[in-house]
């Protein structure tokens, strides 16, 4: 199998005991997989970054298929809004470390499985050392910082990344591998879009299923570069739309200017990602650079309790207010925020707040630009309001 990635001098050592042959049967007897397609299976090494929404259906399938060792990078606990799609983890695991509950769900599947478990963010500093010793990348991450990091420690270590990214009812999928002829992440978006332009999954929701599809995507691109069938995605772009249950293929070019992958790369080694993105380092350093006055929720409580005069503007959307408020808080959406100023009062002391903080921070600027100065935005939003003050609201 020429087109396989292993190489095949690992194969000389990979063996079938009598229960993973009856276990891996019906793949052994497709003749596009055989005994030699199930020995690449178990002789390859996959990076899994993330055990969320994508991860956990990858890593349960790869599991599953065979893969002789799956590394998982994650340092998030879970949470009861986590279940809603990441299969890998259950009611009993909320407050568990997600890689705990990934690797025992994993053992449960496949006992054969090695499971390396990386507890720590996905870095600069740790990058190369974390991708080193895997054959293929996927890319389960949600956020841009890490999705131009996974790209670039990538390129510069000739590894396939098998990328995926979901939203609301919408998903896609390809395979980024310059060294084998294919474009980068930065072939198709050379810059980051601008700090909170593009909304995260916590902040616009996602189809609970959704994950199912293009995570099982990724990790049957990387089963077939694995076994060397059939035709990748290197170089295509897969795109789902839930709602009319619609599949899209888009090319994806090459870049001859590319900086990592181009004909003359401009970048030789990794980066800070953050700072690359317009992301501050700290909440802190972010508040004193934007110069957004804070306050925290049990601030915001003594207040309330004293009878301060002051007003509370909720700068979530309706539904969102419709799940949870804070007592005595006054909606105003921030879309609708310009066009109804003239209901707040510059006079009045004004206390700001959403879900966890970014968009009260918004509403806040728009405030300073149109005069206002006794502002505050609540730290933490309304989920710190629930965890610190009023247990009872309700967290999304």
């Amino acid at each position: 199998m020429p087109n396989s990635i292993i190489p095949e001098d690992r194969l000389r050592s990979t063996d079938l005991s009598n229960d993973e042959i009856a276990r891996y049967s019906r793949h052994l007897i497709m003749p596009e997989v055989t005994l030699d397609g199930q020995k690449r299976i178990k002789a390859a090494s996959v990076l899994c970054i993330g055990t969320g929404g994508l991860g956990s259906p990858l890593a349960l399938y790869l599991a599953a298929a065979g893969i002789g060792r799956l590394g998982l990078v994650d340092y998030d606990v879970v949470d009861f809004s986590n279940l809603q799609r990441q299969i890998l983890h259950g009611t009993e695991d909320v407050g568990r470390k997600k890689l705990n509950s990934a690797r025992d769900r994993i053992k449960a599947i496949n006992p054969n499985v090695q499971v390396d478990l990386h507890d720590m963010m996905f870095r600069s500093e740790n990058a190369m050392q974390l991708v080193q010793p895997y054959d293929i990348v996927i890319d389960g991450t949600d956020n841009f910082p890490t999705r131009y990091l996974s790209n670039d420690v990538c390129v510069l270590t000739k590894k396939p990344n098998v990328y995926g990214s979901i939203f609301r009812f919408d998903g896609q999928c390809t395979v980024f591998a310059p060294h084998l002829g294919g474009p980068c992440y930065r072939c198709m978006f050379p810059e980051p879009p601008p700090p909170g332009m593009v909304p995260s999954c916590a902040e616009g929701g996602v189809l609970g299923v959704l994950p199912g599809i293009i995570g099982v995507v990724q990790a049957i691109e990387a089963i077939k570069m694995i076994i060397g069938i059939g035709d990748s995605l290197i170089g295509r772009l897969v795109s789902f739309d839930a709602l009319k249950l619609r599949f899209q293929e888009f090319k994806i070019r090459k870049d001859p200017e590319c900086p990592i992958c181009g004909e003359h790369p401009t970048i030789h080694e990794l980066i800070d990602y953050d700072q690359f993105c317009g992301i501050p380092q700290a909440d802190a350093e972010a508040a004193k650079e934007l110069q957004v006055p804070t306050i925290t929720a049990t601030e915001l409580k003594t207040k309330i309790d004293r009878k301060d005069k002051f007003v509370l503007v909720d700068v979530r959307e309706q539904f969102e207010y419709d799940i949870s408020r804070i007592p005595g808080s006054r909606l105003i959406p921030l879309g609708e925020l310009p066009a109804r100023l003239s209901e707040l009062d510059s006079a009045d002391e004004i206390v700001l707040h959403c879900k966890v903080g970014g968009r009260s921070a918004k509403a806040l600027r728009i405030l300073q630009e149109a005069g206002f100065r006794k502002l505050n935005n609540l730290q933490g939003g309304i989920t710190a309001w629930s965890d610190e003050v009023d247990p009872s609201i309700p967290k999304y």
